[in-house]
């Protein structure tokens, strides 16, 4: 009787948890369908649920794991469907659901490091040594001396350069209502100078047109203190905005650390280690300055950025290996 009785107990439990994991998952999709996005498939298991209710049939492991994906779900259209810097997949997965299956990270790349370097006139051995590979953030303030594109690149110099042409990279319209890099570019002039009350912007892209990209190497060179053995990516990333725009705190999924040369305007950033290190490694924040190179590992460091400049910032950079 006793045996019976703890069974009883037991199936009951089991009902109950069950019970509550089939209301959070309703309540899930409720929160979905608030914020517009109750797909086709969320209203199936809705249905599902609803039609189920005497007979729910979901297992606790299989509750669990439907209620995370549809947090994370969540949790990326609610940061505005904001991309990070990757290759073009077959199916384009939100960064939430890339970072839980992110790798961890060996935390002695941040141990110790108090502040961003800032340095000049560098050997690049010396830079191959302590900086280029080893996760360590660093900018360098006489590498884009020689440079012309300080003094070309402008909204006016992209928009005449990309004017006619399919730009089938990508585009990042970050909190801007602009869809693709041809939207930019009509933009008016007075906001395009972010004169006195227009809307402010800040977006970025990746070129991968061969004409354009010999054009603005035209501009600059690969950085002086890359070591012999690095190759650049041909890829040129550029981002371009007004004063206190900037990009969202984010980790990219790239394979290489990267450049990223401050042509115009100034730029504040902001990186956190990875997550298992928060304990052990520190925040630290830096300004770029005209003229100066930030050298990140952005698929390591969490980065976010704001122009604090009061004129457009526009900056140019791309991987290393």
């Amino acid at each position: 009787m006793a045996d019976r009785g703890e069974k009883l107990r037991s199936s009951t439990e089991s009902r109950r948890s069950l019970e509550n994991a089939r209301k959070d998952l309703i309540g899930i999709l409720g929160e979905l369908e608030k914020i517009g996005l109750a797909t086709r498939a969320n209203l199936h298991l809705r249905a599902y649920t609803r039609l189920r209710k005497a007979k729910f049939c979901f297992k606790k492991k299989h509750a669990f794991f439907a209620a995370v994906l549809t947090m994370l779900f969540i949790r990326y259209a609610k940061d505005g469907l904001m991309p990070t810097r990757r290759e073009k997949c077959i199916i384009d997965m939100p960064s939430s659901v890339h970072q839980v299956f992110r790798p961890p990270q060996d935390c002695s790349m941040c141990l110790g490091i108090q502040q961003v370097d800032k340095v000049t006139k560098i050997d690049p051995a010396l830079f191959e040594l302590r900086y280029a590979y080893s996760g360590q953030p660093v900018v360098v303030t006489d590498a884009t001396t020689n440079w012309t594109a300080p003094k070309v690149f402008s909204f006016a110099f992209f928009k005449s350069l990309y004017e006619g042409q399919e730009a089938d990279c990508q585009f990042f319209p970050y909190k801007t209502e602009f869809k693709s890099l041809r939207e930019v570019f009509n933009m008016s002039t007075s906001r395009a100078l972010q004169l006195a009350g227009t809307k402010p912007w800040y977006i970025g892209w990746s070129n991968c047109d061969g004409e354009i990209g010999a054009t603005l190497r035209e501009h600059y060179d690969i950085p002086y203190f890359l070591p012999d053995t690095a190759e650049t990516e041909k890829t040129d990333w550029i981002f371009m905005g007004s004063s206190g725009y900037g990009a969202h705190m984010h980790v990219d999924d790239v394979k290489h650390p990267s450049w990223q040369a401050q042509l115009k305007g100034e730029k504040l950033w902001i990186l956190e280690p990875p997550r298992e290190c928060h304990y052990t490694c520190n925040r630290m924040t830096v300004t770029v300055e005209p003229g100066e190179i930030i050298v990140l590992d952005t698929n390591r460091w969490y980065h976010q950025t704001r122009i604090v400049s009061e004129e457009v910032s526009i900056t140019i950079g791309a991987e290393y290996d």
